[in-house]
């Protein structure tokens, strides 16, 4: 997530870092399975996961999780793309706490929907209350849920995305929280959105998102309430990828899904997209999750 940031010097450190990262020695990757059996698995789950760091000046601060655990003998593949801006200690502290924080809430098993929004809104607050700790700065999420291999719970704050392939086509799972879009509430509530020429439309001229976590100087203006979306994994559902705005800037949801559709092994398909898009001149952070089913 790019947001505009003061000038700064760069250390020798900082110089090592841009060249390693630049080279394409040191990005995140990696692919898994749940190895948990359950009488109610339908799908088995896998999946393949690529992050680079950008061409935008600062460290690294997207952030993923993927991973599978079992609950009340339920089998629960726990996906996420943490988009940071001015920091990464904010997506850092969502990797470690908000999945905890969705699956302790006591309703969760009822009512997902409920459950996702009241863990997303009480994160925030824990952040919001730490900022002294945690700094300025925000995240944008995307999170999915697959439980049991046939019931698939999105969410969402920000413009990370989750797009789904249901036979050949692609649809998109989640809401792009963008400022010109949220414009009527955000100046509603004492705020203003912007576009200066070349630009996209800011919050209070800074943010490119009109939702996210944290960001304690614009939370007047900024909401954390997710979009959360339910879908049944059925024969024609193949895969979802969940990918930071670093992607989708540059590649659209069918590019993407035309991509990732022949290649079977997850990981070699997200680090495809990743390549692709570096290939279109991305210059953002890019992360990327393939959930496969099957």
């Amino acid at each position: 997530m790019e947001r505009k940031r003061p000038s700064q010097g760069f250390s020798l450190l900082d110089v090592i870092k841009k060249v390693v990262c630049l080279d394409g020695s040191s990005p995140d990757t990696g692919k898994g399975k749940s190895k948990f059996k359950s009488s109610s698995i339908t799908k088995k789950v896998c999946h393949g996961f690529h992050l680079v760091e950008g061409q935008s000046g600062h460290d690294m601060e997207d952030y993923h999780v993927a991973e599978y655990r079992k609950k009340k003998d339920h089998v629960l593949g726990l996906f996420a793309i943490f988009d940071g801006h001015l920091g990464d200690r904010v997506p850092s502290y969502l990797k470690d706490n908000l999945f905890d924080n969705i699956l302790e809430e006591p309703n969760f098993w009822e009512d997902p929907r409920t459950a996702i929004k009241n863990a997303y809104r009480s994160t925030d607050k824990v952040i919001l209350e730490n900022s002294m700790q945690l700094g300025p700065g925000g995240s944008t999420a995307v999170t999915a849920i697959v439980i049991d291999g046939k019931d698939l719970w999105v969410a969402n704050v920000g413009d990370s995305r989750a797009v789904i392939c249901r036979g050949e086509i692609a649809e998109q799972l989640t809401v792009d929280h963008e400022p010109h879009s949220e414009r009527r509430r955000i100046e509603k509530q004492g705020g203003f959105v912007t576009t200066l020429p070349g630009d996209v439309p800011r919050v209070n001229g800074q943010l490119a998102v009109a939702r996210a976590f944290g960001d304690e100087n614009l939370k007047a203006h900024l909401s954390s309430e997710p979009d959360v979306c339910n879908v049944r994994i059925d024969s024609r559902s193949q895969f979802v990828i969940l990918a930071s705005d670093g992607l989708w800037k540059v590649m659209s949801n069918q590019e993407a899904v035309d991509i990732v559709r022949p290649i079977k092994d997850p990981q070699t398909a997200a680090k495809r997209l990743t390549t692709e898009a570096l290939a279109r001149k991305s210059k953002d952070d890019i992360s990327c999750i393939v959930i496969r089913f099957g």
